[in-house]
């Protein structure tokens, strides 16, 4: 089969156009996904009972390194059965807003979906026939409808990308990039993104029952031992500081 030589100039007008136009819409995803999260409302009383779990669930993983004291205190807080934070808090149960579920989910499809949909039809009409690049390695015929959309070529070795498909490449392999320039937990990666909504459609389901979960913390932090971790931490450190100085005088 003969060697197929590409025209240089497609490296500047299809190929590097096709990743900067693809960079670019991820950036504008991320600030507009921001510019709309930021305007939901948070409820005073569900971020203060999330506070309350997380110190709940610190206490118990760390409440070895407190004082008896201060880990009674904090436990007394939490599980007194007149006074405890989780005896007095009375939540009802949350019931699904279908209406606020569709919002999300017309906002989700909004910026995820059919951005992809739409520069995706413009970069395929804009370079449809273009073969752009070619993958270093060799590839089995499985690969072309993959690789060649939009080249009808049965000759054309399954190596080469056309211009469709480098775009969807680059939808879904500027990951790194983005976390580089945006940082970790970015609105621009279309995968990350399309797998939040998911989850969060499938929490929106299933809403948590605050008297439950409050439940659940309470009979953890109740049966919860506490064991000092400090105890003997001065004893270990002369031990740590004197074996050195013990070793010099043998020497």
């Amino acid at each position: 089969m003969a060697e197929l030589l590409i025209d240089p100039n497609i490296r500047g007008w299809v190929f590097l156009p096709i990743v900067v136009i693809t960079f670019l819409v991820g950036i504008i995803r991320h600030y507009v996904s921001n510019l709309i999260s930021s305007t939901k409302k948070i409820e005073l009383t569900q971020l203060q009972d999330s506070q309350a779990m997380i110190r709940a669930r610190l206490l118990r993983e760390n409440g070895k390194y407190l004082t008896p004291q201060s880990f009674a205190m904090r436990r007394h807080f939490f599980n007194n059965e007149e006074s405890g934070y989780f005896k007095t808090q009375k939540r009802p149960p949350v019931t699904p807003n279908s209406s606020a579920m569709l919002t999300d989910l017309v906002k989700g499809n909004f910026i995820n979906v059919l951005p992809m949909v739409v520069i995706g039809g413009w970069i395929n009409w804009m370079f449809s026939g273009f073969v752009t690049t070619k993958v270093p390695f060799p590839l089995t015929l499985r690969f072309k409808p993959m690789l060649q959309r939009g080249v009808e070529l049965q000759s054309l070795d399954a190596s080469w990308v056309s211009s469709a498909s480098w775009y969807f490449l680059n939808v879904f392999g500027l990951r790194n990039i983005y976390t580089l320039v945006l940082g970790e937990n970015n609105a621009a990666d279309q995968t990350q993104s399309m797998q939040d909504q998911m989850s969060l459609n499938a929490a929106g389901q299933m809403p948590q029952d605050p008297k439950q979960a409050f439940k659940n913390e309470w009979e953890a932090l109740e049966i919860t031992e506490y064991k000092n971790a400090l105890h003997n931490v001065c004893d270990d450190l002369l031990v740590s500081v004197s074996e050195p100085m013990t070793n010099n005088i043998h020497h």
